[in-house]
């Protein structure tokens, strides 16, 4: 049974192709899968819209549609466009809501109308034996464009270097749409930089548009000299109990201003992330994949100087404070072979 939050229909719902995230709500009543027909019959899966304010998903589908307005898709599609109350008011989540790329199947979190939701569209892609699933996002940081996948599969290495050479791999945060629908048919998330960035859209268009041309994706291995593969080894987050800031000693834990000049490039043993007060003990936390904390594997504090004890990449270091606290301040990655 389709659960009550969820909008399931087989026609583009008028004015979807013209109507900005912040309106959204003024076509759609919420969550919505719509499902189109293309000469192709197993579907494309695509997801926007799963974070309120990461937009470049729905611009680009947007796009995409628009070429095709006159002549059929070349592959059928299904589009999920997540969380549309969030979007009105430009944010990630609204308060009180989960985050809607964290309670698909596989979840940690507790059961929900929305954890419901995501395994119905998950069981409905099954059923429709989708082809591919991509999930796109934007960054809140300095990020080059790149893909995630969940599997170390050939079929999913292919789908990710499709959109460029930098791809990640990870298996934590549980409950991610990718994951998900991995469970169904090769997935990759897309990040496409900052939202509002006419290049992201552009590079999300193309990519889409070439998931739909393809009549099958390869399953041989992607050659070492097309792909920088990076393994996410660590989430790092602020514990609740302590504030921070960025360049601003009044709080708990001032970070550099200029943190995440780091993202994407191999910093040293010994790189200082901030600062802290010498009396509350704060520190950050960082887990592994399988959510134990690691944090003195990864940091630790000399002078009141957060330090990291080891070599590492990092990405998605954001200043958007809202960000730190309903997600986490970045991950840690390390190479994984393959590319120069």
């Amino acid at each position: 049974m389709r659960p009550p939050l969820l909008t399931e229909t087989d026609t583009l719902p008028d004015g979807l192709l013209t109507t900005g995230a912040r309106d959204l709500h003024t076509v759609l009543d919420g969550p919505t899968l719509v499902h189109l027909p293309g000469r192709r019959a197993e579907p494309l899966f695509v997801s926007v819209l799963l974070h309120g304010n990461e937009d470049t998903g729905l611009v680009a589908v947007q796009e995409l549609l628009a070429r095709y307005r006159e002549q059929e898709l070349p592959r059928a599609l299904s589009l999920f466009i997540g969380n549309i109350a969030a979007a009105r008011e430009a944010r990630r989540r609204l308060d009180g809501q989960p985050d809607y790329n964290r309670c698909w199947p596989g979840t940690e979190l507790e059961a929900s109308d929305e954890t419901r939701m995501m395994a119905y569209i998950v069981e409905t892609m099954r059923q429709r034996r989708a082809f591919a699933s991509v999930d796109v996002h934007n960054n809140t940081g300095l990020n080059p464009h790149y893909a995630c996948i969940n599997r170390l599969d050939n079929a999913f290495l292919q789908l990710a270097t499709l959109f460029g050479r930098t791809v990640v791999y990870f298996i934590r945060p549980r409950g991610v749409a990718s994951m998900a629908m991995a469970e169904v048919c090769p997935s990759t998330t897309l990040e496409c930089g900052k939202p509002g960035q006419a290049h992201g859209v552009e590079h999300a268009v193309e990519y889409l548009d070439a998931c739909l041309h393809l009549s099958e994706i390869p399953v041989h291995p992607v050659n070492e000299h097309d792909i920088d593969l990076f393994h996410t080894v660590a989430q790092v987050k602020v514990p609740e109990r302590f504030s921070f800031s960025f360049g601003h000693s009044a709080a708990h834990i001032a970070f550099d201003p200029e943190l995440e000049r780091m993202n994407f490039r191999e910093v040293p043993t010994g790189t200082e992330f901030g600062v802290v007060d010498s009396q509350s003990g704060a520190h950050l936390a960082a887990y592994d994949e399988a959510g134990l904390d690691v944090t003195e594997a990864f940091f630790e504090i000399r002078e009141q100087r957060i330090l990291l004890r080891r070599a590492m990449m990092p990405s998605m270091l954001t200043l958007d404070e809202r960000v730190v606290r309903q997600d986490c301040l970045c991950y840690l990655m390390e190479r994984m072979g393959g590319g120069a």
